[in-house]
């Protein structure tokens, strides 16, 4: 079983920065795809960034690139998205996902597809 534990929402003017984490425990295998999904208020769920654990690929949804940026601290067993540049379009509820896929369905950035998911983080932007 696998459990993800986020941090790191608040509150922020646009132009700012939040780095969100994601604690993990019982890792399911050595080569899985983590993740950053994201939904605000009357929207579906949406994909941010994920990142397959055997290669260190990441992927980006096209919103957030350039701005944001996903890594996984292996020793610590913590996924990490920085986030600059923020707007009031990426406020929302983030989530810390996790599944054992390929890294082919790792870039699809499909929710459905995650076995684990975390709580949810609230970023909020104001202009």
């Amino acid at each position: 079983q696998v459990r993800l534990v986020e941090s790191g929402g608040g509150s922020v003017q646009a132009g700012g920065s939040l780095r969100l984490s994601c604690a993990a425990s019982g890792n399911p295998a050595s080569s899985y795809c983590m993740g950053w999904f994201r939904q605000a208020p009357g929207k579906e769920r949406e994909g941010v960034a994920t990142i397959y654990s055997g290669s260190g690929t990441t992927f980006y949804a096209d919103p957030v690139k350039g701005r944001f940026t996903i890594s996984l601290d292996n020793a610590k067993n913590t996924l990490y998205l920085q986030m600059n540049a923020l707007n009031p379009e990426d406020a929302a509820m983030y989530y810390c996902a996790a599944s054992i896929f390929t890294e082919r369905l790792c870039g699809r950035m499909r929710d459905h597809i995650f076995g684990y998911w975390g709580q949810g983080t609230q970023v909020t932007v104001s202009s």
